[in-house]
């Protein structure tokens, strides 16, 4: 009797590649981060239909403001424009948003957008989008152990940015590298990794489902035999 291929419900993407993508095109690196917030907003409706219930991608790391200026203002721009226009279209699909990071360095006005769309799409099911913005894992177990007083993981868990994140079963690199970059240190702890070649706007439908795939082919133990 064989067993059914399991099917990964939470998903986080390492959304890497958008400036050598542009590169490549003689584009600026603006071009590629438009280009790969498209991609977040294709795959995101592709997760739904496979069944995915939870998405997460790495928008911006706390290492990210190392980065020339202009790169950063013009990134923090186009976020700010994307929740504003996308927002109401994501409501009306029953896509719930969540930002998970620090808010230093943020200006108000960005913040107060996030809250916004945060408050907007508070009540849907259909699936969540973790936006991990300014997000540094050893910065969440830091910022999490500030607070914390309890002895168990359970307790611990509820100081992180999202303590109703479950642990993603499948963490997805694009671009060839194979680290974690400081992604989700605490709750990656028994994720399945998959490492793609393709730049992150290349990262297609039929990439996705081949992930996907390579996830339900493998047995997880857990620690176990």
């Amino acid at each position: 009797m064989t067993s059914e291929p399991s099917q990964a419900r939470y998903v986080a993407i390492i959304t890497d590649g958008n400036g050598r993508w542009a590169r490549a095109r003689g584009l600026s690196v603006t071009e590629g981060h438009s280009a790969g917030a498209d991609t977040v907003r294709a795959r995101l409706r592709d997760a739904v239909e496979l069944g995915i219930k939870e998405l997460t991608v790495y928008s911006f790391s706390t290492e990210n403001w190392a980065r020339p200026r202009g790169e950063v203002n013009a990134l923090l721009e186009m976020l700010g424009k994307r929740i504003t226009s996308e927002t109401p279209e994501l409501d009306q699909e029953g896509v719930r948003i969540r930002f998970i990071g620090r808010s230093d360095g943020i200006s108000d006005g960005l913040l107060q957008k996030m809250r916004w769309a945060q408050a907007q799409t508070d009540t849907n099911t259909r699936i969540t989008l973790f936006v991990a913005f300014n997000y540094g894992g050893r910065a969440e177990i830091v910022d999490a152990a500030r607070t914390f007083t309890g002895t168990t993981e359970a307790e611990f868990r509820r100081h992180l940015y999202a303590p109703e994140m479950h642990d993603p079963d499948l963490i997805i690199r694009t671009s060839g590298e194979s680290r974690l970059s400081n992604y989700l240190l605490w709750q990656a702890a028994y994720s399945e990794l998959v490492v793609r070649d393709e730049l992150w706007p290349d990262f297609t439908r039929v990439a996705l489902e081949e992930s996907l795939a390579e996830f339900g082919a493998r047995k997880r133990r857990f620690g176990g035999r």
